[in-house]
């Protein structure tokens, strides 16, 4: 299995039964305020977990709803995630909820199981140490010839 991205606030969606392909909606963690996730520092980003649940999205909408239709339009979505499936099951926060990761999906009264999906899981790349453990020294030289592998070296034995 490859790696799947944690889900964290910011994360975008969209419902596979909006009129508008291409509407999406962001995600806000509003479930903990105690877990963070994406930078070296681990506090900027909380992690999303299977207790983002209601209305839990930016602005609660996917725009016109195909499964509600009014003669020759749809209703406007009311985004309203009642339960989310394929969560990371072998950790539980101190909400008691399980992480999202970007494959997870919400259901909606309306749309039934499964029809909210995460498109961006939310995190940014950001290059903190162990990013720089990982790297090849090649492929750093390449891409950035002024960079001094040397100094870093010295400055912190820990980075290369």
């Amino acid at each position: 299995m490859s790696e799947k991205h944690v889900v964290v606030h910011g994360a975008t969606c969209k419902c596979k039964f909006s009129e508008d392909t291409k509407a999406t909606d962001v995600l806000e963690v509003k479930s903990q305020k105690k877990h963070f996730a994406n930078d070296k520092e681990a506090d900027k980003k909380l992690i999303a977990t299977s207790k983002e649940t209601g209305q839990t999205l930016k602005k609660n909408t996917f725009g016109n709803c195909k499964l509600q239709p009014t003669g020759s339009s749809y209703k406007p979505c009311q985004a309203v995630i009642t339960k989310w499936s394929g969560f990371y099951e072998k950790v539980t926060l101190s909400n008691q909820g399980k992480i999202l990761i970007e494959d997870s999906k919400a259901e909606c009264p309306i749309g039934g199981p499964d029809c909210i999906e995460i498109t961006k899981h939310g995190q940014k790349a950001e290059v903190g140490k162990q990013q720089m453990q990982k790297a090849d020294r090649d492929v750093l030289k390449q891409i950035n010839p002024l960079l001094n592998l040397k100094s870093l070296r010295e400055e912190d034995s820990d980075y290369l």
